[in-house]
């Protein structure tokens, strides 16, 4: 993953940030934060005003995530990934609630739980969603093991928020699993 910072920022997401402040600054559980995020989201994706240029860019390597805003005290971020045909994460769970919305294209998630087994524990397969553009999915840990890729033909761009600053973490990424999967 390669990871840049914002140039500026577009009027749509200045207003978009303001919308998850004030459901952020409400202190609620997790996983009724990143509903009520999700909700905000959602009617912005696919909007042409919410990205700059910049912010759409991708990588041939890896997929990209642009830093489009970090809250001053920490509490969230918002995040584009943009993602090439057929680039993916690793199985990986985060370091706090979580929102994901597709601006463009299209994106496969494999969702996992954690099973123990005799000696060692294991991944099971729980659940695949195919989210297009416009679909907003949100989680909150525990219980968010996944891993995501592009399946679609083009270039896909997802929006996330991050109950947490990606900007001085450098991913919302808490923990890489690479334990057998059934």
């Amino acid at each position: 993953m390669t990871t840049t910072t914002p140039a500026r920022t577009t009027t749509r997401m200045a207003a978009l940030v303001s919308e998850i402040r004030s459901v952020v600054d409400r202190g609620l559980a997790p996983d009724l934060t990143s509903y009520l995020v999700g909700e905000r989201l959602a009617p912005h994706l696919g909007a042409a005003d919410l990205l700059t240029a910049e912010q759409q860019e991708g990588d041939p390597e890896h997929y990209r995530q642009h830093i489009l805003h970090a809250e001053p005290d920490g509490s969230f971020s918002v995040v584009a990934l943009v993602w090439m045909p057929g680039q993916e994460t690793c199985i990986h769970d985060h370091v706090s609630w979580c929102v994901a919305g597709v601006h463009q294209g299209e994106e496969s998630e494999r969702r996992y739980r954690l099973a123990p087994g005799a000696g060692a524990a294991r991944l099971v397969a729980t659940e695949d969603v195919v989210n297009a553009q416009g679909e907003v999915c949100g989680f909150a840990p525990p219980g968010d093991i996944h891993k995501v890729r592009n399946s679609c033909t083009g270039k896909a761009i997802s929006v996330h928020v991050y109950g947490a600053d990606v900007s001085r973490l450098g991913s919302s990424i808490r923990r890489v699993y690479t334990l057998p999967v059934d």
